[in-house]
């Protein structure tokens, strides 16, 4: 039986550090001192065992850690200066690899770091405390362990660090980073080496798999990996580290050692794996899994393995409490708690009509995926349906892909040629790997959307509650096993009908492609003009599968910022396509090659340029390009000249007029109201997500009855702002924004328009 006393204690910590962190400062010291007041007293009345006095240590103790490093951090001189905005001098140690993210106005490269000294507003300070660098993209990229000095502006941060860096010149070199930082830099850089002659996924997928180095992973081989459940293979997790460690303890016993020498072995391979990995918290987070996992893997496995998850959640959180709120502590404690606990008891139901091995190859990947499913859905708003199948096919693929890719690596720090013939195995692994995640995320319904609000969430843990309780009796007998694969494998083979959907009568739907545009005009039974891409081809393939679209005559792409084109691959993929028409600037450059390399891929010619003034019908839909004029000016006033160039159409469908904008600036705007005085349409696609710079005159002049506003969820940019909302709304129009209802369909019915919405 697992220790459950010490499984308590890690329970106990997690709770003291979310207490800690997520209320108030006040209302967490209430918490804890009323929780404090009533397990005590009902300790000394003998109505609870006095075991519960360890939990209740634990999360005292770790609730007081998590309180004291957020008044340190927040009370230090740093953060008082970056309330000020001030400019100060500082002395930093980087404590991660930059990450190049894209920012509002280009590339920025992002690093946490830790400040040793500030020196700002004529005072000096010597300290250590958090802080993230956001840099420019020219500013030089300096390895993980550097410590260097800068000036910089000090800005409020708002995740735990005591403030956001931003550098105003170039940095000063203190100290290199130390010698074992650069081994581990040199054996990352070796892997990546030997595997470079490989496919670009396979290269890109074994570092991923040996020190969690994914940063060159094609996005949509990494939807495909979240998709099949198979996202931890990605980042460095307990799995990593067993699967080294495992290799140096059966290399150890080959060459003679035992006992100590086995332990001390182990000791080494841990380190080792850290420093190259990265010593950060996710790291030693994931070595403390993995080191877990290993334990249960011993004799007396389930019992040790319970007892080293319970010590290592309260270790763990005693030092960087934080971490009890970031998705990879819990799935790393939730799969690992799933395995020591429920896989044991799954196996053995199994095993009494399978083979043991086929009872273990099954029970851990369920056990993990069932722990987890909750934690997954409120991050992906899915639930994956082939996760456990996934795992199981690709499963012996990365042992091999893992030690081989490391052996290569350490092989080639001698001998390159050598590390690329012992790494060669390891890309094959890695490309069945990729082969297993692209064809399970192909399957029809691979996956099942599922909302991420609290009643959802807490259906989903009722529901995986239920299936853990029924879960032996059900894998016990093979009839009700059976019956219950079958189920799962039809469910997976044919695309369920969405219940209402789409609704009868649609005629234009804005699909929720987050943070970008995606508008479907019906153009007959199975058919549709699409006008924009959105940012995910995912996102735009599944709206229009959703809406049983199959042919798209026409695809216009008002313009080529990647929100509108970058999903252009969901479009075509799978769907009989006709035309492909873009506006006549060629801007930005990757959103150029983007549309040019997918439609001549996937649609066999190039897209040609919307004519103005052309009037055409597409089978139902007449359609007329009402801009960019020839000849007009593009880009007034410090406007983007790629947005005031987006494709405006002026469509009728279903007998409703509707005005499609792109996203036009005002200057583009004004020039579309001379040219169409007296303009009045039924249906307004808003501009640019709602930005605030519009020419709300023409806007509310339309007298559009609906407004559709396609906009991400919390995105970044403000979007739509409120006072164009408010014009819209004291204009008449009814405003249906995708953020928060989803696909929005416009319908027509016995001659009345509504709108319908799915979530």
């Amino acid at each position: 039986m697992p220790d459950l006393r010490a499984l308590a204690l890690g329970a106990g910590a997690w709770g003291g550090a979310l207490l800690a962190l997520l209320l108030p400062g006040r209302v967490a010291l209430a918490v804890v001192a009323l929780l404090t007041l009533a397990v005590v007293a009902a300790v000394r009345r003998g109505r609870c065992a006095p075991g519960w006095l360890g939990p209740l240590a634990a999360l005292v103790a770790v609730a007081g850690v998590a309180a004291l490093q957020q008044v340190v951090v927040s009370t230090s001189p740093v953060a008082r200066l970056a309330d000020e905005r001030a400019v100060v001098d500082l002395r930093l140690t980087l404590t991660s690899d930059v990450r190049v993210v894209a920012g509002r106005f280009g590339e920025v490269q992002v690093v946490e770091a830790r400040v040793r000294r500030v020196a700002g507003r004529g005072r000096a300070w010597t300290l250590d405390v958090p802080v993230v660098v956001m840099a420019d993209a020219d500013w030089p990229r300096l390895p993980l362990g550097t410590v260097l000095d800068t000036s910089a502006r000090l800005v409020p941060a708002t995740d735990g660090e005591a403030a956001l860096v931003r550098p105003l010149g170039e940095p000063s070199v203190v100290a290199p980073p130390r010698a074992w930082w650069d081994g581990a830099a040199a054996l990352r850089a070796s892997v990546r080496a030997v595997v470079a002659g490989r496919d670009a996924d396979a290269r890109e997928l074994v570092p991923a798999l040996v020190v969690g180095d994914d940063g060159g992973l094609d996005p949509d081989l990494a939807d495909d990996f979240r998709t099949t459940g198979l996202t931890h293979l990605l980042a460095v997790s307990g799995t990593n580290l067993t699967l080294v460690v495992g290799f140096l303890l059966v290399l150890g016993r080959w060459l003679g050692l035992r006992g100590r020498g086995l332990h001390l072995l182990a000791a080494v391979g841990i380190v080792g794996f850290v420093v190259t990995a990265r010593a950060e918290p996710s790291v030693v987070r994931a070595a403390a899994m993995g080191t877990v996992a290993l334990v249960g893997m011993g004799s007396n496995g389930r019992s040790r393995g319970a007892r080293g998850l319970g010590v290592a959640v309260l270790v763990l959180l005693l030092v960087w409490p934080r971490l009890a709120t970031t998705a990879g502590f819990a799935l790393s404690a939730l799969a690992t708690a799933g395995i020591l606990l429920l896989a044991p008891v799954w196996r053995d139901a199994l095993a009494r009509w399978t083979p043991r091995w086929v009872a273990e190859a099954v029970s851990v990947p369920l056990a993990a995926q069932v722990a987890c499913t909750p934690v997954v859905a409120g991050l992906s708003g899915q639930v994956s349906l082939v996760a456990v199948v996934a795992n199981l096919v690709a499963a012996p693929a990365v042992a091999p892909a893992t030690v081989l890719g490391l052996a290569g690596g350490l092989v080639g720090l001698a001998w390159h040629p050598a590390g690329v013939v012992a790494a060669a195995p390891a890309a094959w692994s890695a490309g069945w790997i990729i082969a297993v995640a692209r064809a399970g995320a192909d399957v029809p319904t691979a996956a099942v959307a599922w909302g991420t609000g609290p009643v959802a969430l807490a259906a989903l843990v009722v529901g995986c509650v239920v299936a853990v309780l029924l879960a032996p009796r059900v894998l016990g007998r093979p009839g009700s096993a059976l019956a219950c694969t079958g189920l799962l494998v039809v469910s997976v083979l044919v695309r369920p009908p969405t219940p209402g959907w789409p609704p009868a009568g649609w005629v234009l739907v804005a699909c929720d492609v987050g943070q970008g545009d995606g508008l479907v005009l019906r153009a007959g039974a199975g058919a549709a003009v699409v006008v924009d891409a959105g940012p995910d081809p995912q996102a735009i393939d599944g709206c229009l599968d959703r809406l049983g679209v199959t042919a798209v005559p026409l695809v216009v792409l008002t313009h080529f910022h990647a929100d509108h084109v970058d999903g252009i691959e969901g479009v075509l993929d799978g769907r009989r396509v006709g035309d492909v028409e873009t506006t006549s600037l060629l801007e930005p450059a990757g959103g150029v090659r983007v549309v040019g390399e997918t439609t001549a891929s996937e649609a066999g010619s190039a897209p040609s340029v919307a004519a103005y003034g052309l009037t055409r019908r597409v089978g139902e839909v007449t359609l007329q390009t009402v801009w960019p004029r020839p000849g007009a000016t593009l880009g007034e006033a410090g406007e983007s000249a790629p947005n005031d160039s987006s494709v405006v159409l002026l469509a009728e469908v279903g007998g409703l007029r509707v005005l499609l904008t792109g996203d036009v600036e005002p200057s583009a705007q004004a020039a579309l109201a001379r040219d169409l005085p007296g303009l009045a349409v039924d249906v307004l696609k808003v501009p640019h997500h709602g930005s605030r710079h519009q020419d709300l005159d023409w806007l509310t002049s339309l007298g559009a009855g609906v407004a559709l506003v396609s906009v991400g969820e919390d995105n970044d940019y403000g979007h739509p702002s409120p006072d164009l909302v408010a014009a819209l709304t004291a204009a008449g129009a009814r405003v249906w924004r995708t953020d928060l209802s989803g696909d929005v369909a416009v319908v027509v019915r016995e001659g009345e328009v509504g709108v319908a919405t799915r979530r």
